[in-house]
């Protein structure tokens, strides 16, 4: 699977982004699993269509090292469907964008 990853996160910076995800995302689902909804104006012809299993999301992964996020656009409520697929290059580029300016607003270098 395609990824992209921070690493070599320092300890004091893990407990900064994990109060940051917490509060902004919720609590972490599965071993530091967090759910980031991706923009509904960035969704696929398909994600449009299938209203039934939107929202939709990209999986990121805080580990005590590094934060794995999934090039995977995942559905709320379905685990196979034609609208779960690989990010597109502007769903790929809006979550690194949206990563690493939470890592710039929370002055973590990277």
């Amino acid at each position: 699977m395609k990824q992209y990853v921070v690493d070599e996160i320092r300890p004091g910076d893990f407990n900064v982004l994990k109060s940051y995800l917490d509060e902004y995302y919720g609590p972490a689902r599965l071993n530091g699993i967090y759910r980031i909804p991706l923009d509904p104006a960035l969704y696929s012809d398909c994600q449009k269509a299938h209203t039934d299993c939107a929202p939709f999301y990209f999986a990121l992964e805080l580990k005590s090292d590094a934060l794995c996020c999934e090039f995977l656009v995942r559905a709320d409520n379905r685990i196979h469907c034609d609208c779960i697929a690989n990010a597109s290059p502007d769903q790929r580029n809006w979550l690194i964008e949206m990563v690493d300016s939470i890592f710039e607003r929370l002055s973590i270098a990277a």
